[in-house]
C-alpha cells in the first residue's frame, strides 16, 4: 500500500516540478522574444501581443474544452492530474516575474526548447499533460501508440506556429519551429529514458568464444539465442548483448578480432532495465 502512496506522491511532485520548468521556458525565453512554440501557449503568446491578455490566464481559458475531451478519453484520474498541471502552469506563468535571459532569438529558441522539453517530459512521465496540444497529442497517442508523443506534438504544433508566423512574421515562425523540434526530441529522451544504450546482435561461428570475452573483459551479460541459416540450414548461436555507448567501440573490436566474418547488428536500446543498468 505504501508503494501506491509513494507513486502518487512522486507523480504530483513531478507535475509541480515539470509545470514550473515549462513556465520558466515561456517567461525567460519565448514570450519576451515573440516565439510562439505551438500549442495553447503559442496562441496565448500571440494574443498577449495583440490584446495584452495575460498569457497564463488565456491558456487556462483555452484549455477548458480540451480538458473535457481528455477526461472523456482517459478517465477522471487522468483528468484530475491534467487539471492540476494546467492550473499550475497558468499560475506559474502569470505569477513568476523574471527578466529574460536573452534577447537573441536563436538562443531563446534553443534553450527555451530544451527547458520546455524537459518540463513536458517530466509531466508526461507523471501521467498528465499541461493541457493544450500536448493534451491533444496524448489523446491521439492512445489510439496511435506507434507515433511518439514528441512527434505528435511537433505535427500538431506546426499548425499553431503557422498562425503565429502570420502575426509575428516568417522569421519568428522559423525560430518557433527550431524550439519545437528541440523540445520534441527532449520529450522523447525523457519519456524513453536518459540511460540509452546499444544492443548488439551477433551471428558468428565463434559465439561461445565471443561470449566468454564479453562476460570476463567487459563484464556484461550475454544471452545466446538459437538460430538457423535459411540458406545453409546450419544451426548457430546468436549473441544478444546490451552495453553502454562508451563500450561500443571496444566490443566491436573484440568481435572483429575473434571473428572478422561475424554478422553484426548494432541498434539503439532505450530505457534499459536490469543488472548493470
Amino acid at each position: 500500500m505504501w508503494r501506491k502512496y509513494r507513486d502518487v506522491f512522486y507523480d504530483y511532485l513531478g507535475i509541480i516540478l515539470g509545470t514550473l520548468i515549462v513556465a520558466l521556458s515561456f517567461n525567460l525565453f519565448f514570450v519576451p522574444n515573440k516565439i510562439a512554440p505551438g500549442g495553447v501557449g503559442g496562441i496565448a503568446t500571440v494574443l498577449y501581443y495583440l490584446f495584452k491578455f495575460p498569457v497564463g490566464t488565456t491558456m487556462l481559458i483555452l484549455n477548458i474544452p480540451l480538458f473535457l475531451a481528455g477526461v472523456k478519453v482517459h478517465g477522471a484520474g487522468f483528468g484530475f492530474k491534467t487539471l492540476i498541471a494546467t492550473v499550475l502552469l497558468s499560475f506559474f506563468i502569470d505569477a513568476i516575474k523574471l527578466q529574460p535571459l536573452t534577447h537573441n532569438e536563436i538562443l531563446a529558441a534553443v534553450y527555451g526548447g530544451i527547458i520546455m522539453g524537459i518540463g513536458l517530459g517530466i509531466v508526461f512521465r507523471s501521467d498528465a499533460t499541461t493541457g493544450g496540444t500536448d493534451l491533444a497529442a496524448k489523446i491521439v497517442h492512445k489510439f496511435m501508440p506507434y507515433i511518439t508523443m514528441g512527434w505528435l506534438l511537433f505535427m500538431i504544433d506546426t499548425a499553431v506556429v503557422t498562425f503565429a508566423g502570420a502575426v509575428f512574421g516568417p522569421e519568428q515562425a522559423l525560430y518557433a519551429i527550431i524550439a519545437l523540434f528541440i523540445s520534441s526530441y527532449v520529450i522523447d529522451l525523457i519519456q524513453e529514458g536518459l540511460g540509452s544504450a546499444k544492443a548488439f546482435i551477433v551471428v558468428s561461428d565463434k559465439a561461445d568464444e565471443i561470449s566468454k570475452v564479453i562476460l570476463h573483459d567487459i563484464d556484461r551479460g550475454v544471452t545466446l539465442l538459437e538460430g538457423r541459416g535459411a540458406y545453409t540450414q546450419r544451426k548457430k548461436d546468436v549473441i544478444l548483448c546490451v552495453v553502454s555507448r562508451t563500450e561500443v567501440i571496444r566490443l566491436k573490436e573484440i568481435i572483429t578480432a575473434i571473428d572478422n566474418k561475424a554478422f553484426l547488428i548494432i541498434t539503439d536500446a532505450r530505457e534499459v532495465h536490469g543488472e548493470g543498468f
